[in-house]
């Protein structure tokens, strides 16, 4: 293989956005089939970076989200001196582009974003239309290849050793992932998600809950009001949760970095949509199906519902997502 550029890629801090990230890394696979690819990221994506092959390593990016650092990024920056050829920063922060501008890394390339002129000296324009399709957006920093939806490396030993010792069938459980790191506008009702879950198991399916420990409150709510269902929020490490969702018959899931996952480990998804559109960040798989209402109010991008009602998914009934999921599954079977 013919020697490439070596790269450094400052990564997203989501996981959603890590996931969709991998589009970019497979772009750039594509056009420099010898490219030594790094990703900066914080320490949590490690597992999801190390399931990406076409990732080298991770450099860790032990940065607060809220604060400058900024003398923590010339550090860092300089120790990284004379490794790389090009720099892609994914973020859209000022501060994100210093660690490649202090490494002196010849080509950083990246959207100007928040005014990064000579931070950023490869301003890769973002047309309106994608500023919002985040995938979109990521795969055309690299301005070449074909896109490609992310795929995640699947660690049969370890999915199997999981499967055991949850008492989980391959294939015979839905996963359910209630939470959202963005906020509760997200956030479909947990008795909404506990009434699906009841219906899966009267089909006589298993249901297994994932999520982060933040997410603990909401998945204990609905395995409370779903008896039997498998609650392991906080309790799976994120490899072992690429692992077990990858087994699932079905996932079901709000707007968030599990959906995405789901999609990239290729299970079948129903992405359950509120004040986010489906179509800026759908799960990357041809096997899904996306429920939202459209409602006149949706999407408002918002954390929290301005209105006060949230009504694009109070009004999401259990028996419309049920009626996706089993449809999904006829068609997949």
């Amino acid at each position: 293989m013919a020697e490439g550029p070596s790269i450094l890629v400052i990564g997203p801090r989501w996981v959603g956005d890590m996931v969709m990230a991998q589009s970019l890394f497979i772009a750039l696979r594509q056009i420099h089939p010898g490219a030594v690819i790094d990703v900066m990221a914080p320490a949590w994506a490690a597992p999801l970076v190390g399931r990406m092959p076409e990732v080298r390593t991770r450099i860790d990016a032990p940065f607060s989200r809220k604060k400058l650092e900024f003398g923590l990024r010339r550090r860092i920056g300089r120790s990284l001196k004379g490794r790389y050829d090009q720099a892609f920063v994914m973020q859209g922060s000022w501060k994100s582009a210093l660690v490649p501008f202090f490494a002196g890394i010849p080509r950083r390339t990246g959207h100007r974003r928040e005014m990064r002129y000579g931070l950023i000296n490869d301003i890769v324009p973002l047309p309106d239309a994608i500023k919002r399709k985040t995938a979109q957006a990521f795969f055309g920093l690299a301005r070449g290849g074909t896109f490609q939806p992310p795929q995640l490396a699947i660690d049969k030993d370890n999915q199997v050793a999981l499967l055991a010792r949850h008492s989980l069938p391959e294939k015979q459980f839905v996963a359910l992932m209630p939470g959202a790191e963005f906020g509760p506008a997200k956030r479909w009702p947990s008795e909404k998600y506990a009434a699906f879950a009841r219906k899966m198991m009267e089909d006589g399916l298993q249901v297994a809950l994932f999520g982060s420990a933040n997410d603990k409150p909401v998945t204990s709510e609905i395995a409370d009001l779903a008896p039997g269902a498998i609650d392991l929020a906080g309790t799976t490490r994120l490899e072992d949760a690429i692992d077990l969702i990858a087994a699932a018959r079905l996932a079901v899931s709000n707007d968030s970095g599990l959906m995405h996952i789901a999609a990239a480990v290729g299970t079948p998804v129903v992405a359950v949509y509120g004040s986010t559109s489906p179509e800026n960040t759908p799960p990357l798989s041809d096997q899904r199906d996306l429920v939202w209402l459209h409602l006149d109010c949706s999407p408002c991008h918002q954390r929290v519902c301005p209105l006060g009602h949230l009504d694009c998914l109070n009004k999401l009934d259990a028996d419309r997502v049920l009626a996706a999921a089993r449809k999904l599954m006829r068609a997949v079977a």
